[in-house]
């Protein structure tokens, strides 16, 4: 992913609502499933990790992208903002990254 992409990326999770939160449990089998449901349904998905959690925003962030094949695009105070393309129904358009 290019830098441009991810800015487009930042821009579109400023507005979006935090829907999966991570709290004392820490990353269980079901926050991944409702992670990856999200996913395929949104395409794009911000996250929060509550004081509680026994792992750090960053760690969290790189468990969930990689059970669930997706993209950190942004770690950003207790916040984090994943993205999977969706093959069968994209809903996100991504700048075209740069030809060299």
């Amino acid at each position: 992913m290019t830098s441009k992409q991810r800015a487009f990326l930042r821009s579109l999770a400023h507005d979006i609502d935090t829907i999966l939160m991570v709290g004392k449990s820490g990353v269980g089998p079901d926050v991944v499933k409702q992670a990856d449901d999200a996913l395929t349904a949104r395409e794009i998905l911000k996250g929060k990790v509550l004081e509680t959690s026994p792992v750090s925003v960053r760690e969290t962030a790189e468990q969930i992208a990689a059970e669930t094949g997706s993209e950190v695009v942004q770690v950003i105070g207790s916040k984090f903002v994943l993205y999977r393309r969706n093959e069968k129904d994209p809903k996100i358009a991504l700048p075209k990254a740069a030809k060299k």
